[in-house]
């Protein structure tokens, strides 16, 4: 059996991030005297001047570290800093490279660590592995622990551009498809399902499938998005693995990133592209799917984002080999330019 921790705080609220040192009173009662480090970015640095300003007076002794690159040297680089600095805390804020640049640091140093989303663009706010670059353009999973407290402030997502809660709502979706696979990969390997990683991942489809506010900028909405992100996380670090939100949807997302570099797209959005084409392959229920992509305005159409025909074809006849020792509906799946071709043009016709 897996072992796991949880967050020991987990807060959606306005005005949060004045209010941290009250927060994280029960599990550090004076956390406000231990030095600390504030890692963020320059252009975050210019953006959110005053609350970073804010955030630091929660501690006596607060210093600001900025992520250039997201790269595994300078995470090593980061954990190393911390650890020659005596630094206690260390505290993220940002989206998806400050905060997986903040938490592989926090791991390898052993600090405590309190994520501050600025975004809620993916669940990898409070999964268990970080991303990190290496050798330039390629990405490489890191394991590591999911953070010590996760701390939401509405306001500050509802100021975050729309296309980064869209990709949150994408990479939420992508849950439907990994599902089935894990239960392919199960089928094919042997290896047991973690049931309770599987139900809590299902659980954040649901809460983003079925949620009634569809205006992705309100407060009650913004709740229910950081909640599926973070079910999507735990999911991960209950199972041990990343099979509850990871399917073959993302491997065409890491086919499009590993041999397209020139395609820019959201993560969030890739997968929920994918998740579309995946669904086809399973045989599943499309019109589910289809609706929800709907529903939220998300833009999945290939050629929106310069994807043609050819890329297409060639990113998900390419996707097995992204993580060849993943079994996904992919190794059965009419993956033949003709289908895809016919497949690609109900996507553009769809979401034209």
């Amino acid at each position: 059996m897996n072992r796991f921790r949880l967050p020991d705080h987990l807060l959606v609220e306005e005005g949060i991030f004045s209010r941290i040192k009250d927060v994280m009173a029960d599990r550090e009662p004076k956390i406000d005297l231990k030095k600390a480090l504030l890692v963020t970015d320059e252009n975050l640095l210019k953006i959110y001047a005053d609350m970073l300003s804010t955030i630091r007076s929660n501690f006596k002794d607060c210093e600001t570290y900025l992520v250039r690159d997201g790269s595994f040297e300078q995470a090593v680089a980061l954990a190393k800093h911390v650890v020659m600095e005596d630094i206690s805390v260390v505290v993220g804020f940002g989206g998806g490279t400050v905060l997986d640049m903040a938490k592989y640091a926090s791991f390898v140093s052993k600090a405590l660590y309190i994520c501050l989303p600025t975004t809620l663009s993916n669940d990898s706010l409070v999964s268990p592995v970080s991303v990190l670059g290496i050798d330039g353009l390629k990405r490489k999973t890191f394991r590591c622990t999911i953070p010590d407290a996760i701390l939401v402030d509405v306001s500050i997502i509802m100021s975050a551009p729309e296309i980064q809660l869209l990709a949150g709502i994408g990479d939420t979706i992508s849950k439907y498809t990994a599902l089935k696979d894990w239960k392919i990969d199960a089928e094919m390997t042997g290896k047991a399902i973690d049931d309770f990683a599987y139900m809590i991942s299902k659980m954040a489809f649901n809460a983003i499938c079925y949620n009634e506010e569809k205006s992705i900028k309100s407060k009650s909405f913004i709740k229910v998005l950081a909640q599926a992100l973070v079910m999507g996380g735990l999911a991960m670090e209950i199972a041990g693995n990343s099979r509850p939100s990871s399917g073959s949807e993302h491997l065409f997302c890491h086919s499009l990133e590993e041999n397209f570099p020139e395609i820019r797209i959201p993560h969030g959005i890739s997968v929920a592209m994918g998740t579309y084409v995946s669904t086809i392959f399973h045989g599943a229920n499309i019109e589910k799917i289809r609706r929800i992509l709907h529903q939220y305005n998300l833009p999945v159409r290939p050629s929106a984002w310069k994807i043609d025909s050819d890329i297409f074809v060639k990113a998900w006849q390419m996707a097995p080999a992204s993580r060849a020792e993943r079994r996904t509906v992919l190794d059965s799946a009419d993956l033949s330019s003709q289908n895809l071709l016919r497949i690609y043009e109900m996507a553009e016709k769809e979401f034209s």
